[in-house]
This record gives structure tokens, sequence and C-alpha cells, in this order.
């Protein structure tokens, strides 16, 4: 078998009918290992914790329904995670501001009520380019 060398200079592909697709051989992956290090305690609320009950199914869809219909928010706020167990709900990923994630917390409370929701949301401002 041949090596096969790779080159982190952009490449260029043509495929079938006439398409051409450009990428970069050897880019960098991103690396959301420190980032999820909490999610290993078995303390931690994450989405294989979600509650499969109804009641608990139907809070998390509603609130991900009011998150999503935003359309100031965010791409972040719109994932941010909805963990619903036994009527708690947890949240937590990134937003871009603190406003964002006021408002994020205000569309759980107005559903779940402000007893039954933890927001473990963090304000990660986008990169600004040079």
């Amino acid at each position: 078998m041949k090596n096969i060398r790779r080159f982190a200079a952009p490449f260029a592909l043509t495929v079938g009918l006439g398409m051409t697709v450009v990428g970069a051989a050897a880019q960098s992956r991103p690396d959301n290992s420190a980032a999820n290090k909490g999610d290993q305690s078995p303390a931690a609320v994450t989405a294989g914790k979600q509650s499969n009950s109804r009641s608990d199914v139907e809070t998390t869809r509603q609130i991900r329904r009011a998150i999503v219909a935003d359309k100031t928010l965010s791409t972040y706020a719109h994932n941010v995670k909805i963990v619903t167990q036994h009527g708690k709900v947890t949240l937590r990923g990134p937003v871009r501001t603190d406003a964002e994630k006021a408002r994020v917390l205000a569309k759980a409370t107005e559903i779940a009520g402000t007893a039954n929701v933890t927001s473990a949301v963090t304000v990660v401002p986008a990169a600004s380019s040079k």
C-alpha cells in the first residue's frame, strides 16, 4: 500500500456533475476535553439523565420550543442543554451574553416555575475578529 501524505494546504476536489469541494487536508479538531470533564462526575446532570416520564419530556419540549422560537437568541443559546428530572429543570451550556443567559432562564422559569429551574449556563462571548 502506498504512503498517503497529508498536507496542511487547502485542496480542491472535483466530483461528479462539475461540483468542486474545497477543504483543508489537516484541520485541527476542536478539543472540548477540559469543558467536558465536569460531565464525568456521577452527580453531573447530563442529557443522559433526562427522565422519560411524560410530564418531564413535555416540560423539556415546551422550554426547547420557547427558546428556539426566539430568533434573537444565538445558535449557542438555542442549543443549551435542558434536562428535566422529576419536574426539576437544569439548564447547561454556553450562551453569548448575560442578556441571553437571562432570557433562556426566564423562558424556563415561565414554564417550569422559579423553584424548579437550576441554571448552569455560562457566558462565552464570541471571539473578536482581527
